[in-house]
């Protein structure tokens, strides 16, 4: 048996082999599949005249409002840690705890960390190594393996390295499952696992001044020693569990779609779920298929729009087997795309560069003002959304349930989801929609749900109740000069970095996928690819200056904080609704998402690498 930490015999560098084998073969699944009825994979026309007057804008905020302080969620501690436990891998491997020294140590494995090690590991740099909680590769990946799961941006553009790889994947939007493995298979290409600690989660890192080296310490009693920590966490992987009276009372068994027990057996059980957001989108119309009972808990309900999910052509992969740079060339198309639903549906043939552009441009006779551009992107935006409410109407046979599945906020606000049997799964005669606006599920007890008044007898209870928006847990855990931790600077004087990648007081610590982090749109890898080409630029030019320490100055961190207040609250009318995205209505502008767009948070980048002004660089001897 190889051991679990060895010193490479050439390089000196310590090697790991703590993948984790798969829990159980039961652990498999697919993404939703292609729809052959067109009445399904069409919106009906837009209504002659539609306009976003005040009449419904009145009703979009009385929507909102009527929801204003509802979400309520628990921390999954105590008997709610259950519900975090990692369910997809076999015990972690037995190994020593680390108390040595390298020189770049990386939390995460996911794409940031998978793309990350590639560009890093090409460019001379191989004393880096990297953590990860659960045990193996993917990030979301790894841990959403519901059934039904699928990408929702087309996986031509959205997996990484596709080239490189020599891989095309078999559907327009990927199977998670297929995802996984293919993560799996650029892990094994590029030696990633042999650079990796699986199920090790990082509890502290501590900057220490006087040998300018973080130190980390992990929950598998690790004190490593790093010049640069890099935070690759993801966005979307710590689960959300809603508060709801009894809960932990239910006799029946119940996860959280992150955590999808494949142990329990659904066929010809009652089952409910609480949540319709994206995951529920696509489990609700598999699991439709095997259970004997389904209540669907919405307290709000998402937009459905078309998919019109597709398998990878034979002329497509021969085509592209003959382009070299293919995907990148393609994603770099979908980056131009600033509309998200545009962006989202992904045209054929101007992905693939068969036009030349993905719309046609309108022509004004005059320079709009910005409050007349607003004006037509809500109209715009209005008429999309009555097109998706008369989907509703088009496919779901019970009005009261039809009325039910309406959302009243403006596309986007929420994350906007895609499929085409979701809206169907509600005319079958064992699958019922509880509408429990506005304020959610009152209360579960032994037997199941219950809810105005009514008890909903269940045997399995699944949380599809989201997951926490840029506040990974490590912020908190991260102290930098002066004994202040990263959340403890964020908290008492707002959110501040620059460019989403530094903040003031934590040297040689790099952000990927932040709070303010710029660089992409939709495409969450448009982001990462810009964040990992930083992160490399910048060791590079320390490499270069011989410096071994960076910091960012505070100006250029306070005015970062204040363009990105700004333009989150010039744009805030097109999120006008309350959502993760803007910590469910609590959240300061300008402290998550970055809302400057692609072209400007480049721009902001390029000046600062061109200057460098922004930057402090130092030295340690040592």
């Amino acid at each position: 048996m190889t051991a679990a930490i060895r010193t490479s015999d050439t390089a000196g560098f310590k090697i790991f082999n703590t993948r984790a084998a798969r829990a159980s073969e039961r652990i498999a699944g697919k993404g939703y599949s292609a729809i052959a009825d067109e009445a399904l994979k069409t919106l009906p026309p837009p209504p002659p005249g539609a306009v976003f007057n005040a009449e419904e804008q009145a009703r979009y905020r009385a929507f909102k409002e009527a929801r204003q302080g509802a979400a309520d969620y628990i921390a999954m501690e105590g008997e709610f840690a259950k519900y975090l436990e990692d369910v997809y891998s076999a015990p972690p491997v037995e190994r020593e705890p680390l108390t040595d020294e390298c020189e770049i140590l990386v939390i995460g494995a996911g794409f940031a960390g998978l793309l990350l090690w590639h560009k890093l590991s090409a460019a001379g740099f191989h004393d880096v190594r990297f953590c990860e909680k659960g045990g193996d590769v993917g990030g979301t990946w790894y841990w959403n393996r519901y059934p039904g799961i699928a990408c929702d941006v087309e996986s031509y553009s959205y997996l990484p390295l596709l080239e490189e790889m020599g891989y095309f994947p078999t559907m327009k939007f990927a199977s998670g499952f297929e995802i996984l493995e293919y993560c799996q298979s650029m892990a094994e290409k590029y030696g990633f696992y042999d650079h990796c600690l699986f199920h090790t989660t990082v509890e502290r890192t501590i900057w220490d001044e006087a040998t300018g080296r973080w130190t980390v310490f992990t929950d598998r009693g690790d004190r490593m020693r790093a010049r640069y920590v890099v935070l690759a966490n993801g966005i979307l992987t710590t689960p959300k569990l809603a508060r709801i009276d009894g809960m932990e009372t239910f006799e029946g068994q119940a996860f959280h779609t992150s955590r999808w027990d494949y142990n329990v057996e659904l066929e010809g059980k009652r089952v409910g779920i609480i949540g319709t957001g994206a995951t529920a989108v696509q489990v609700i119309p598999e699991i439709a298929k095997v259970v004997r009972q389904l209540h669907v808990f919405q307290r709000t309900p998402s937009t459905i729009d078309v998919r019109d999910q597709r398998a990878t052509t034979p002329e497509e992969i021969e085509t592209w087997s003959k382009e070299p740079g293919w995907a990148r060339a393609r994603r770099e198309r979908l980056a131009r795309i600033s509309s998200g639903r545009t962006a989202l549906q992904g045209n054929d043939d101007y992905l693939s560069g068969k036009v030349a552009d993905f719309r046609q441009r309108r022509q004004y006779e005059r320079e709009l003002s910005p409050e007349e551009l607003m004006e037509k992107q809500l109209n715009t935006n209005f008429r999309i959304m009555e097109q998706i409410r008369a989907r509703v109407d088009a496919i779901v046979k019970d009005p009261k349930t039809a009325a039910a599945l309406k959302p009243y906020y403006v596309y986007g606000c929420k994350r906007p989801t895609f499929h085409d049997e979701y809206l169907p799964t509600f005319n079958l005669p064992h699958v019922t929609l509880v509408d429990t606006a506005p304020l959610g599920v009152s209360r579960i007890n032994t037997r199941g749900v219950v809810h105005d008044g009514v008890e909903y007898p269940l045997d399995v209870l699944i949380y599809a109740t989201g997951f926490q928006w840029m506040a990974t847990s490590t912020f908190n855990m991260i102290t930098g000069r002066g004994g202040q931790t990263l959340r403890e600077k964020w908290q008492s004087d707002g959110v501040k970095t620059f460019l989403g990648l530094h903040s003031h007081g934590f040297p040689n610590l790099f952000i990927m996928s932040g709070p303010q982090g710029g660089g992409g749109q939709f495409n969450f890898t448009l982001g990462i690819e810009a964040h990992t080409d930083y992160v490399l630029w910048m060791l590079k030019t320390l490499r270069a200056r011989g410096a071994s320490i960076v910091d960012i100055k505070q100006d250029p961190e306070i005015a970062y904080a204040d363009h990105c207040r700004e333009v989150d609250i010039r744009t805030r009318p097109l999120r006008d609704c309350i959502s993760y995205y803007n910590g469910d209505g609590a959240a300061e502008p300008g402290s998550l998402a970055y809302y400057g767009g692609p072209r400007t948070w480049h721009a902001m980048r390029s000046a600062a690498q061109q200057s460098l002004e922004p930057f402090v660089f130092g030295s340690l001897a040592g």
